[in-house]
């Protein structure tokens, strides 16, 4: 059975890479945690039970003990097991057919399950990235952009930083080894020049270094 994605010639990436970029870093977010995180299965689960209990509780306090009249129970227990179910298998899918991927000049994301997309983010326009750490080691990066270009909310979510719709921010979510793809995505941004020009990262990071040396001494 052929995909959406067979066409790749690289997977995660809309094309070859041009001569001279390296790719860093690939990854998918953690199915399980992007549950949790993005689609709130948690929480769900927890309004579903809170439901369950208030039926009881009703049921009990009228007298109601009949199979017949327990219906409003059994089919708040059916509705929130098969909404929860969803949700997961949209957490599923939606990290089946995400790839983020870094390179020593730019980030990646291809998203999106029916109408699937590449979204270019050149190292030299990420102002700063902030980490939320999550379950299981993983975390969220979301990537500030310098550039006066905005990518719509809408198009990104669930890879966007909640609550910044209007300033919308990609965010790579539930980032498995988040500490190292940190450390890779912060050396990655240090080693590109303000005039775009390239220099390896162990340059990048000895240049960043030299002031905080300079200062113990």
């Amino acid at each position: 059975m052929r995909t959406e994605y067979e066409s790749e010639p690289i997977p995660g990436l809309p094309g070859l890479l041009p001569k001279g970029e390296t790719i860093l870093w690939q990854g998918s977010p953690n199915w399980r945690v992007l549950a949790r995180t993005a689609f709130h299965t948690r929480l769900v689960t927890g309004y579903f039970a809170a439901l369950t209990a208030f039926a009881i509780g009703n049921a009990a306090w009228h007298g109601v003990t009949g199979p017949a009249d327990l219906s409003g129970v059994a089919i708040t227990l059916i509705g929130g097991g098969i909404g929860i179910a969803l949700l997961h298998l949209l957490a599923w899918g939606t990290a089946r057919s995400t790839i983020y991927t870094l390179t020593d000049r730019r980030v990646v994301l291809r998203i999106g399950m029916a109408l699937p997309k590449c979204i270019n983010l050149p190292l030299r326009i990420i102002s700063n990235v902030d980490l939320r750490p999550r379950m299981a080691g993983t975390a969220d990066l979301a990537i500030k952009l310098s550039s006066q270009q905005r990518l719509g909310y809408v198009a990104l979510w669930p890879h966007a930083r909640p609550w910044h719709v209007s300033d919308p921010q990609p965010m790579l979510r539930a980032v498995p080894d988040s500490e190292k793809v940190a450390t890779m995505l912060a050396r990655a941004c240090l080693s590109i020049q303000t005039d775009g020009r390239v220099i390896p990262i162990e340059s990048a990071t000895r240049l960043n270094a030299q002031p905080e040396q300079a200062e113990a001494a």
